[in-house]
């Protein structure tokens, strides 16, 4: 999912010099939510010890509504995009046009192309659950196309006609919505120019989310993963970065603002399953992790690890259902006992966090850098207007 959801893309913040802990620790809560929501599909955890001791409802209100750990990626991930740009240009009606689009690629290709040679690795190998699937009657798709899709950003599509053709690659729905809302990025900053009217667009998409979702009920490839139904997540971080530049009154106003969000963020995620409350559900909590985003000053390391688990937040979401798929093939879920479950949650967990770190810190990250760096060299060669100061701005070589 883009930078911040999941994909965190560049993470020092306008008016910041280094990471906001507090962001991390967004990320980290809401990767870890959509990693237990499909853990719980997969092995359902109403018998387990977890159930007992706190009961199966509230496990199964923590677990039903993973996918808004995907908005909050949504709004970080536009509030993101959006304060690094007015960092890097100054103003968004001077943003480089071929810039922005080498950095996207820099960030997302290198994981995204590990994972499409992974699963189609594992499928060629006859591993069933990473092999294509077809839906009630219809073909099996072959891998030439979703690959494509998911190479080109119209996975969601894809999964919207077919329903969910390959089960590792079913998360690139997200990514495919963040990437295409980000291809207009640019060109609409270049083509209207004024903040107040990039605003007024994507305020546009804030109201356009919760109208697409109302006529699409029922229809959940529609009103979980189209695009219209999700662009208002991203477009709400965009607007708060805007709005960020404006100052918000510190103290006790600020502090009692942003407790009380989380308390109605709590409340609305634990209270209504997402099929339900999508609406203007998916509003609210894009409206709460914004007002979070506002407010969060906090450039600390994090807390209880989720600081560190939101850094890799990319990877994580990328590489999870491999880790998934690989222990739904070995330790079958309708064979699992209610006590293994619990080790299979932890296994997981912990096997997906070791395989993203090493990802990133081995593979992701060196590529990302290595592009820039090479991105950064033939611009100055290009331009041939940067001092030496501006050459090693670790804007350019940095994630």
């Amino acid at each position: 999912m883009g930078d911040g959801g999941v994909i965190r893309g560049e993470t020092r913040q306008a008016g910041y010099g280094g990471r906001n802990g507090q962001i991390d620790i967004m990320r980290g809560i809401a990767i870890l939510l959509v990693l237990f929501h499909h853990f719980n599909i997969a092995y359902r955890l109403d018998d387990t010890a977890l159930a007992r001791a706190i009961g199966w409802d509230a496990v199964r209100a923590v677990a039903r509504n993973g996918n808004y750990g995907v908005t909050m990626f949504f709004v970080i991930s536009g509030y993101l995009i959006t304060t690094n740009a007015l960092k890097r240009w100054n103003d968004l009606r001077n943003i480089e046009l071929r810039a922005f689009y080498v950095l996207r690629i820099a960030r997302i290709a290198p994981a995204l192309v590990l994972l499409l040679v992974v699963v189609n690795s594992l499928a060629w190998a006859g591993i069933p659950i990473f092999m294509n699937h077809a839906q009630q009657g219809e073909p099996v798709l072959s891998f030439w196309l979703v690959n494509l899709a998911s190479l080109t950003f119209w996975m969601n599509v894809l999964i919207g006609a077919h329903g969910w053709v390959n089960y590792a690659l079913g998360v690139l729905w997200s990514l495919s919505v963040e990437e295409v809302f980000y291809l207009s990025f640019p060109l609409l900053c270049l083509v209207l120019r004024r903040e107040a009217w990039l605003f007024a667009v994507w305020a546009a998409f804030i109201v356009i989310g919760p109208l697409y979702r109302l006529g699409h009920q029922g229809e959940e490839e529609q009103f979980l993963y189209a695009y219209f139904a999700c662009f208002d997540g991203i477009a709400t971080g965009c607007c708060a970065a805007l709005l960020a530049r404006r100052r918000l009154s510190g103290g006790r106003a600020q502090s009692a603002l942003r407790w009380g969000v989380i308390v109605l963020m709590i409340w609305l995620y634990l209270g209504w399953p997402i099929s339900q409350s999508n609406v203007f559900g998916v509003t609210a909590i894009a409206s709460g992790t914004a007002v979070l985003l506002l407010t969060a000053r906090d450039k600390s390391a994090g807390w209880l690890g989720f600081s560190w688990l939101g850094r890799l937040s990319y990877e994580l979401y990328l590489f999870h259902l491999i880790v998934l798929g690989l222990l739904r093939t070995f330790f079958v879920p309708a064979l699992a006992t209610a006590e293994s479950k619990l080790i299979l949650l932890a296994v997981y967990l912990l096997c997906s966090a070791i395989v993203s770190m090493a990802i990133a810190r081995f593979y992701a990250e060196p590529l990302n850098r290595g592009i820039r760096r090479w991105f950064a060299a033939r611009h100055r060669a290009a331009t041939d207007v940067h001092d030496e100061d501006q050459r090693l701005s670790p804007e350019w070589t940095e994630r």
